[in-house]
């Protein structure tokens, strides 16, 4: 692994460790503003540092990056610039959320490319095992931002 690569790795996985705590708090209608802070800088900062490593053609990875960042755009101007008044408290939820997501998506991809055990699972990451672990993602995210644009209310 490059440092570049080992960097973009770092950030992800912050992006994703603070994602989880953002969540927790919007569990519990709490803003937890420096983590949040955290989550959305490491979680932009990641999906801009996917585009610089080599490529000659637009990937799946660069799509899912490009959204990512309309999402997060998205959620940092319900957050800080409507602060959350109104609808903007819903998509904030619905857009960090699935930013989040997306962030989880692409662990799992790169999970199944470099873990030996699941890698001799799915080759090509066309087969069951890989389906399953996606859906299974899907479905605890869409638990997730219901949860969490039902109680999701700070003060």
């Amino acid at each position: 692994m490059t440092t570049f690569g080992l960097v973009h790795t770092l950030i992800s996985l912050v992006g994703i460790v603070s994602g989880f705590v953002v969540v927790l708090g919007m569990f519990d209608g709490k803003r937890l503003d420096g983590w949040t802070a955290v989550f959305l800088l490491s979680t932009v900062a990641t999906s801009a540092t996917g585009f610089g490593f080599p490529f000659g053609v637009l990937l799946p990875s660069h799509k899912i990056g490009i959204i990512s960042l309309v999402l997060l755009a998205l959620a940092i101007f319900a957050r800080y610039i409507r602060h959350l008044a109104g609808g903007w408290r819903r998509t904030y939820v619905i857009s960090a959320v699935v930013a989040f997501y997306f962030n989880c998506f692409v662990l799992v991809v790169q999970l199944f490319r470099r873990v030996t055990v699941l890698q001799e699972l799915a080759p090509t990451q066309s087969e069951p095992p890989f389906a399953v672990a996606q859906v299974v993602v899907l479905v605890v995210f869409i638990w997730i931002g219901i949860r969490a644009a039902k109680r999701f209310h700070p003060a």
